[in-house]
Formats: structure tokens, sequence, C-alpha cells
């Protein structure tokens, strides 16, 4: 008997240096997968790969270096993540940024792109590998204020649909799992730009949920049978019927 074991397989996540993306990433490893953390921010992933026993690699989705220099550290990939993601501004249609659109439609939607044109080679060279793309309730439910969030996140989910009908035949499995309310440190408050607004939106919530929950349902799309594809997941906290109906105590 051979005293050598089988390489770790490879797990890509995008936005991995805060909440759903380091949630996941920390889930993908305990799984283990050997997990490539990609994100702007050096300091955060170079910690979480760290502790997790991944690899850091400086990325930001937006730009098509550094997507390449991801991709070219990279010959196989059993599992992306395409989660880097975020929600700018709150303001109606008649008042609203168009920079703040174009900024929300770059990162969620020609990000993926971008991540999923780069590394599919080295999806295909593993033989048996899975896009899981983080979505949102707002890809599926239209809400006052949110226009250019919306439109973003139902791109994202036509966008793994189309992907999911072009790679038909292949060993590749395409999911999206698409979150409810979530309560990270982080996408409230960079979406409305102050804590106190931020607060109010999870304020008599009970129970939002937390970015482990996305990541372990992520993690166990990522460990179904080869020949089983969750094709979407949403998820939502008990307390949330839909994005404009919250029971708040």
């Amino acid at each position: 008997m051979s005293s050598s074991s089988p390489s770790p397989r490879t797990a890509v996540v995008t936005g991995a240096s805060s909440g759903i993306g380091a949630a996941t990433a920390r889930a993908l490893a305990a799984e283990g997968f050997h997990v490539v953390c990609a994100a702007r921010r050096t300091d955060r992933i170079s910690g979480l790969a760290e502790e997790i026993g991944g690899t850091a690699v400086t990325c930001d989705v937006t730009d098509d270096a550094s997507v390449a220099a991801l991709a070219a550290t990279l010959d196989v990939v059993h599992v992306l993540v395409n989660n880097a993601g975020g929600a700018f501004g709150s303001d109606r249609i008649e008042s609203a940024d168009v920079e703040q659109w174009r900024a929300m439609y770059d990162v969620n939607v020609l990000g993926l792109m971008r991540v999923t044109q780069a590394l599919l080679p080295a999806l295909r060279a593993s033989g048996d590998s899975l896009i899981v793309n983080v979505g949102s309730l707002a890809g599926r439910v239209a809400y006052e204020k949110g226009g250019g969030y919306t439109a973003a996140k139902h791109a994202t989910r036509v966008v793994t649909e189309t992907l999911r009908l072009e790679l038909n035949g292949e060993p590749i499995r395409v999911s999206e799992v698409a979150p409810g309310m979530v309560r990270t440190e982080e996408f409230a408050l960079v979406r409305l730009g102050d804590r106190a607004a931020a607060e109010a939106v999870y304020a008599g919530v009970p129970d939002p949920l937390r970015a482990e929950d996305v990541a372990d349902a992520i993690a166990w799309i990522a460990t179904r049978p080869s020949h089983v594809d969750i094709d979407e997941l949403v998820i939502k906290p008990r307390a949330q019927a839909a994005p404009h109906k919250i029971h708040r105590v």
C-alpha cells in the first residue's frame, strides 16, 4: 500500500475577505478542500488562508489583468464559488446614481463572467467540477429602492442559467445559492454608508441568516455526488417571507 495520499481538491472563493466568502472558505476547508482565497484585501485573505491552510491570491474581479493573474496560478480547479458582489446605494430609480449601478453590474455580473471565463480551462482540467454563483433573493423579487441591485442579481441568475445550458454535456455542474436577509459585518454598511442605517435594517428581526448558514449550504452542494446538480437554492430566515415582508419584534 502506498503511503502517499491524493492531493486535496482545489476550491476558489472570490470575495473571500469577509462575510459569506470568508465563511465559505472555512466551510470548504473543513470538507477537505484546498481553498484559494481571492479578494482585494490582501491582509484579510492572508490571515484567513493561514488559518485554514489555504492560499491567498489578491484579486479584483472587476479588473481583467487581476483575474488573469489569478487564473495563471491555477492548473486544476474543482470548485469555483463566485461570491464577490455587493450592493451600493438605496435610492429610487428617479434619483439613482448611474455610477453605483455601473459598479454593481461590474462586480456582480461582469466580475462573475471574468472569473468564470478565466477559470473554465482549470475547471475542465479537473474532469469533475462545480461552479456555485452566489445570487440573492433580490434576483427573484423586485422591491422599492433596490432597482440597481435587483437588476444585477436578476442578471446573475440568468447568467447562471445560461452557463448551465452552454456547459451541458461537460462534467461541470452549475448552481446558484440565493440568500435572503443575511446579517454580516459589512453588507448593509457598505450599501448605506451609515452604521445606524445599517443596524436599522436588522432591527427587531429574530435570527437573520448568518454568513455561516449560507456557507454551510454551499459546502453541502459541493459535497453532493458528481451526478447531482443543485440548480438553485433559495435560503431565507424564518422571519422573512419576502424582501418586503419581514417579521420584527
